[in-house]
């Protein structure tokens, strides 16, 4: 049906107004105010919209605005209604790189650069979404290895070129805390829930950097919302399930332990060191915990061994430095204390601290002295009675008629 004059008319009148819409939006735009830009652009389209350059425009504000995945449909829409339109592929192909689908812009670049194939921008943007793409598989393997910096090194590489992209930075964020990093783990996951509440990756890594402070039971919350969010989230199931049992065990460590069961106590902190060796602060905890134990059944060389666990674990673990210090104290190693004893009196100036580490530095030097208790082979504690005994024991032993006959090698292989 060929259309009336008056239509015509309209139609013309309409290209008009939405040229004059889009002129206001440029001049905006020149003027880097991309929300009056974008409400200008979005009026073109509503008067023309099947004027591929006012998506392409609309997209531009929406990127610099950094409302990546808006300008995506606008700039996919812009080569829907022209594909030899390249401004429209560069710009889908930026999107798809701002959001982390590296191998998307690369089809993108590839048509603008089979459009223009001198274009510049075109050629640099190829490289950098190979780029991306690269820094991606170095990271895939370097987690599998377990080294954690190289993935940070990489997801910070690639976000540059990829800035909004989640994947990324909630791989970032899941090293940063397994290298103890927790508060800018923390920060990158908080900065993703507040655009996205529901994100499940971010509330895991959440409850991840809990679960490595020994926050078990607030931990436990993020991860049972990670997967309301996401069912079949197999990290936050696994984080989720050991978290619960480190949970329970040690509490039932502490209940034996308190009701002075101490053998179950060893056995209960044991099984809960096995359940996640990366769980650095939990697992010091455990080993303080069951030195202690080992102190009370008199094992001290065992209660020192699991002290010195603890503070590799965590070196500013006080409560260990104390425990290992007083077992050094009671198997005599004074050296030792004295050395635990200064590093806690350096750490926290208590007057309780000062107090324990004169006690040591006393016992040192007492322990440099001739110890003639030991000498007659007697507690410390022995009765006057007991000292005499021994010492006149002794004096039997070294007296001169009873190695009268004896060669002179002999008496001096005595005496000593």
């Amino acid at each position: 049906m060929v259309a009336t004059e008056p239509e015509l008319l309209d139609n013309e009148e309409a290209k008009r107004e939405a040229e004059t819409f889009k002129e206001q939006g440029n001049a905006y735009y020149a003027k880097k105010d991309y929300n009056e830009a974008y409400n200008y652009y979005t009026k073109a389209i509503d008067m023309c919209p099947k004027n591929a350059s006012y998506y392409g425009n609309r997209a531009a504000t929406l990127m610099m605005l950094g409302r990546f995945r808006e300008a995506l449909g606008d700039a996919q829409q812009s080569v829907r209604l022209d594909d030899s339109f390249v401004r429209g592929h560069l710009r889908e192909g930026k999107c798809h790189l701002s959001l982390g689908n590296a191998m998307a812009a690369c089809r993108s670049f590839q048509r603008a650069l089979e459009l223009d194939h001198k274009n510049a921008q075109a050629q640099q943007e190829f490289k950098n979404a190979n780029a991306v793409m690269e820094y991606e598989k170095i990271a895939e393997t370097d987690f599998e290895k377990r080294d954690f910096r190289k993935v940070v090194f990489c997801m910070d590489r690639a976000l540059e070129f990829a800035p909004a992209c989640h994947r990324f930075k909630i791989l970032k964020a899941e090293c940063l805390a397994m290298l103890g990093r927790y508060p800018e783990a923390q920060s990158v996951a908080s900065d993703i829930l507040r655009m996205d509440s529901t994100n499940a990756d971010a509330l895991y890594v959440r409850g991840l950097c809990l679960y490595y402070e020994d926050c078990i039971e607030k931990a436990v919350q993020f991860f049972v919302q990670a997967l309301r969010m996401a069912p079949d989230h197999e990290k936050a199931c696994i984080a989720c399930r050991n978290a619960k049992a480190l949970k329970a065990k040690k509490e039932d460590g502490n209940k034996a332990f308190k009701e002075g069961n101490y053998k179950l106590a060893y056995e209960l902190y044991t099984e809960a060191l096995g359940i996640d060796p990366n769980n650095i602060k939990t697992n010091a905890k455990l080993y303080c915990n069951r030195g202690t134990v080992n102190s009370k059944l008199r094992k001290l060389d065992d209660a020192i061994e699991d002290c010195t666990n603890a503070v590799k674990l965590d070196d500013t673990y006080i409560k260990a430095y104390l425990r290992r210090a007083q077992c050094y104290m009671d198997t005599e190693q004074y050296e030792e204390a004295v050395r635990d004893y200064e590093k806690v009196y350096q750490t926290e100036k208590t007057k309780e601290h000062k107090q324990l580490l004169k006690n040591a530095q006393l016992e040192l030097k007492k322990s440099k002295r001739k110890d003639y208790y030991k000498i007659l082979g007697v507690d410390k504690n022995a009765s006057e009675d007991e000292i005499k005994k021994a010492y006149r024991k002794r004096a039997l032993m070294h007296h001169p008629d009873r190695h009268s006959g004896a060669s002179a090698e002999v008496q001096k292989e005595e005496e000593k």
